[in-house]
């Protein structure tokens, strides 16, 4: 077989229907943000307005974090030395998983290397080796919960998005005495609405069922003290397992997951990507914890981001430029097409200044391609108005739909 020419003929086809992904070459300004450099194949360099950063916050320059990852560093040097089970548990780990566990109400948690490795690890490691598990799970979980699904071999139900009446029916056609986990997002990240966390949690109790809750987008965001939706609603109690990142609105990188001891312990004891995975560096556990202090004792950053959230919604609207309406902080600008949605994702970025990714399918489903904007504390009304002001001449360049007010 000629390997090359396979692989080749597959990144066209990417390419040919628009879906092949390009990276802008970006440098972070600290101190700037939402701005970075992007520097060009021809060696030029432009400053450009990020859109679509997960940094939700801005944490990831916030000057106390930046403070305790430098000291870290200082102290205990770049990396972690390894995995936590040879090399051992840096202290840092360790008050980064107390402040995580008080930060969901919950007895015990543990760090991984990401968000993903956290959801593929511990559903991968609690289905799998819970005798007879069957897993239910909503039909838009993300990749890294499907892929920890299907790693346990599992029996899968897959029950209709945010559904609690069809949960039950599936789970009330399985035997009773079958051992039964329900996992579900809180914020969906690609539509942004959130899930009937009460009413799912109704239906798992019901059939005496674990609950696993992914809150990656939804923590730091929510809550009097950033503990997620789960935290806003009065919810943590009642959730077995909560699982989120540092890497989004705490600004550093890594996931984790908080609950009952024995539930952490079983995981760190039986999970082969916890087991033979290196730790975290003590800098980014530091920068982790210093963010979460931050964000526990402050709502002023949630606050002003809502601010953002709404203007960029209600200038959006006045151009009737559609995007999906939803109750989070993610704005998805529909487009509908995967080629116009790469076309002004790269006029917007050499024209305009403005980074913002186009997602295609398998991301979102064909037919539904969007641009993902994602507001900042930091954008200011000049940012909003130029971002709104551009995608309207594009607009009408791409002869697309406006939405009716």
């Amino acid at each position: 077989m000629d390997f090359s020419k396979f692989f080749a003929g597959e990144l066209d086809s990417l390419r040919d229907g628009g879906n092949y992904r390009f990276f802008a070459d970006l440098e972070r300004q600290a101190g700037s943000f939402p701005t970075a450099t992007r520097h060009r194949e021809n060696g030029e360099r432009q400053d450009v307005t990020v859109w679509c950063s997960n940094d939700y916050l801005g944490m990831g320059q916030n000057p106390s974090v930046l403070a305790a990852m430098k000291d870290a560093i200082d102290k205990c040097g770049a990396g972690a030395g390894g995995t936590r089970n040879i090399s051992g548990t840096n202290h840092y780990h360790v008050m980064l998983e107390r402040e995580l566990a008080d930060l969901h109400g919950k007895e015990s948690a543990l760090i991984f290397s990401s968000g993903y490795v956290s959801n593929w690890a511990a559903l991968g490691t609690l289905a799998a080796r819970i005798p007879g598990c069957i897993v239910y799970s909503d039909a838009m979980n993300h990749a890294s919960m499907i892929e920890g699904i299907r790693h346990s071999r599992a029996e899968k139900r897959l029950f209709r998005h945010n559904d609690p009446a069809d949960l039950d029916r599936l789970m009330s056609a399985d035997p009773v005495d079958r051992p039964k986990l329900v996992a579900f997002e809180s914020v969906y990240s690609m539509d942004g609405d959130i899930a009937p966390i009460a009413e799912l949690c109704d239906v798992a109790e019901k059939h005496g069922a674990m609950t696993y809750l992914d809150e990656v987008h939804a923590v730091g965001m929510y809550g009097p003290r950033g503990g997620g939706i789960a935290e806003r609603e009065g919810l943590m109690d009642r959730l077995t397992v909560i699982e989120g990142t540092l890497g989004k609105a705490f600004g550093v990188m890594g996931g984790y997951i908080a609950g009952d001891a024995v539930v952490c312990d079983f995981v760190r004891s039986f999970s082969s990507g916890f087991i033979f995975t290196t730790a975290l560096p003590p800098a980014i556990a530091a920068g982790a914890t210093a963010s979460i202090r931050h964000l526990k004792q402050s709502s002023a950053e949630r606050a002003r981001h809502q601010n953002r959230v709404a203007r960029v919604r209600r200038m959006l609207d006045r151009s009737g430029i559609p995007h999906l309406d939803n109750p989070s902080h993610i704005v998805p600008v529909i487009v509908g097409h995967a080629a116009k949605c790469k076309w002004i994702s790269d006029l917007l970025l050499d024209s305009y200044g403005i980074y913002v990714q186009p997602i295609n399918y398998p991301t979102v489903p064909k037919g539904t391609e969007r641009l993902r904007i994602t507001p900042t504390p930091y954008h200011s009304d000049a940012d909003i108005d130029h971002l709104v002001h551009a995608l309207h001449g594009l607009w009408s360049q791409c002869a697309l739909a406006r939405a009716v007010a």
